[in-house]
């Protein structure tokens, strides 16, 4: 059975407005559902923020759980005479999937403008079309001038993201914008709901950082604020099993990663050993995951002197695209590892992950 106020969560998370570097919606949607269970919030100078929950133990090892708000977006580079909208991406995105979909824009005063990414009709075509470029594609929002355009708010500068309603494909299969990573913005939240009444051996710093799809760039200054022990990245990664199960690329409905190679970072083993002691102690479905790209834990792990850091993640299909696919038990297998993995850290646990003799 699904639980209704997660579904709401990722719902109001997914559909929020937050291109990297204008992740404000999320940022606030996040502290108003964390306030409760937190003791206080700190935040950087970049915009990533995280709620503590202290220890009573004095001098406990910091343990931070990092997600990031922003998702793969777009920024508008020029507005023509005839009020078409060009624009640039922001994070990683394939060129040949963008005509004809729905964006939004974000103007000035934060409201939301629908248009449609202008392609060129069967009728017209001569079959000799080139994949056009990001910014060789326009956006309609139905105006007939510049000047109408920014009579409506918008200007160079302003950030675009997918139009897409959060919605239930299947009993267990849910479509969605921004899975990647609203995954990990959830999972922050409800960790902290799921703890709150349980006195930790540590101090939790559970929050997320921004602009990590422009190339993990809020992460450090994360780590440096927070100056944790170890750490925990919660992030979606892309799945590829469309035609059947691939070699260690994620499978939907197959649990939580457990990610050990990507291009940032290796898991290292202690750190894995103690993730797969816990599943099979708590009969946890999980999936081994290698990827060519990477996460926070990137530049996490490599902070300060070393900050032993894992990825706790869910695969979904088709992310940094107008809709990604996802199983949402992978998010509850998720989300347990994540809790027991919590629950079971104290002094001489954090201290192995160290490689500390």
């Amino acid at each position: 059975m699904q639980n209704d106020k997660t579904l709401k969560r990722i719902q109001t998370l997914t559909e929020l407005h937050g291109a990297p570097g204008f992740e404000d919606n999320v940022r606030a949607y996040m502290k108003q559902e964390m306030k409760s269970y937190v003791d206080e919030f700190i935040t950087n100078h970049m915009g990533g923020f995280y709620g503590v929950k202290k220890s009573k133990k004095e001098n406990a090892k910091r343990v931070m759980i990092a997600a990031h708000m922003d998702e793969i977006g777009f920024m508008i580079t020029n507005i023509t005479s005839n009020g078409m909208i060009q624009f640039t991406n922001l994070g990683g995105v394939a060129n040949d999937i963008w005509q004809g979909q729905r964006l939004q824009v974000k103007n000035r005063d934060g409201e939301h403008v629908i248009g449609v990414v202008s392609n060129i009709p069967k009728h017209f075509r001569t079959g000799n079309e080139a994949v056009p470029e990001i910014k060789d594609l326009m956006l309609d929002i139905g105006s007939e001038s510049a000047e109408e355009v920014r009579e409506r708010g918008i200007e160079i500068g302003d950030t675009i993201v997918p139009y897409t309603p959060f919605t239930q494909l299947s009993e267990h299969r849910f479509s969605a914008k921004a899975w990647d990573n609203r995954y990990g913005c959830v999972i922050a939240i409800e960790i902290l709901e799921l703890l709150k009444d349980v006195e930790l051996d540590v101090d939790l710093y559970v929050g997320a950082n921004v602009q990590e799809e422009v190339g993990l760039r809020g992460a450090k200054a994360a780590t440096e604020m927070i100056q944790p022990d170890i750490a925990f990245v919660v992030d979606c990664s892309p799945a590829n099993d469309i035609k059947g199960v691939q070699q260690l690329s994620g499978e939907l409905g197959g649990g939580t990663l457990i990610r050990i190679k990507d291009g940032t970072m290796i898991l290292q083993p202690n750190f894995k050993n103690y993730l797969l002691d816990l599943t099979k102690e708590h009969n946890i479905k999980h999936q081994y995951y290698i990827s060519p790209g990477g996460t926070d834990g990137g530049e996490i792990h490599k902070a300060n002197q070393g900050v032993p850091t894992a990825v706790i993640g869910v695969c979904a299909r088709y992310i940094h695209s107008t809709d990604a696919v996802f199983d949402i038990r992978d998010y509850y297998a998720a989300r347990e590892l994540l809790q027991y993995a919590i629950l079971n850290l104290d002094d001489q646990t954090i201290k192995q992950l160290q490689y500390q003799d």
